[in-house]
């Protein structure tokens, strides 16, 4: 009986407990709602955070710290409590939400391909939402925008780079020639080697018709060695 009497005390010592922290977390959520309908997000982060305090588990905490800490540009913590809330929760439509804002995130970081995934998981928790399907196409088109002009930023690139590889190779070719020995200029009344050999045998020519007719005068000549007195 004792012992009954006792397990009875620590069941209800663990409700009360239990009630507590319960009432404690929905007080802290409630001020923290507050403090961001207001702009007052240092306030509303220092509640969220006590309600996750007394209840870690609390993926409604963990949502609404997110918001808190995206609406103060600290953009890594939000992520890490929105994948914290993603990895526990089980209601689709909250899941749908969190993912959604994940995606916003990866989005606002033009990290397209991210975001689609992130949306994407968002509509198969929840099919209906046409805010985030408006998202999955402005995210897909602009990743597609995206991706053509690093394309085309890539043959610009490309080009460039070509075209210095040939301003270099002219350079360097103009280099060599300038480094060259000069070359003897060509005298315009230099005779060349044919015109030369053309003159040579001309000459030559000239010189066997002279030693013809040279002979022919001998002969005529010796024909009339015998004068006639």
């Amino acid at each position: 009986m004792r012992q009954k009497k006792y397990i009875g005390a620590l069941l209800l010592l663990f409700i009360t407990t239990s009630t507590f922290a319960q009432k404690a977390e929905r007080d802290y959520i409630r001020k923290g709602n507050r403090a961001y309908k207001d702009s007052v997000y240092v306030d509303a982060e220092v509640n969220y955070r006590k309600a996750l305090e007394a209840n870690p588990k609390s993926t409604i905490s963990m949502f609404n710290l997110g918001n808190t800490l995206l609406q103060q540009n600290k953009v890594q913590e939000a992520m890490e409590q929105y994948a914290g809330a993603a990895r526990i929760e089980k209601d689709k439509s909250k899941l749908a939400q969190t993912f959604h804002n994940i995606g916003v995130v990866f989005h606002t970081q033009k990290d397209y391909a991210k975001a689609i995934e992130a949306y994407k998981e968002s509509l198969r928790n929840n099919p209906k939402d046409d805010e985030t399907r408006y998202n999955l196409a402005l995210a897909q088109k602009m990743l597609k925008d995206q991706q053509n002009q690093n394309q085309s930023q890539n043959q610009d690139q490309n080009q460039q780079e070509q075209q210095q590889k040939q301003d270099q190779q002219q350079q360097d070719q103009q280099q060599n020639q300038d480094q060259q020995p000069p070359q003897p200029e060509k005298n315009e009344n230099q005779m060349s080697k044919e015109n030369a050999e053309q003159l040579l045998n001309s000459v030559m020519q000239d010189e066997r018709e002279v030693q013809d007719k040279v002979k022919k005068q001998q002969v005529i000549q010796g024909n009339r060695l015998e004068k006639d007195w």
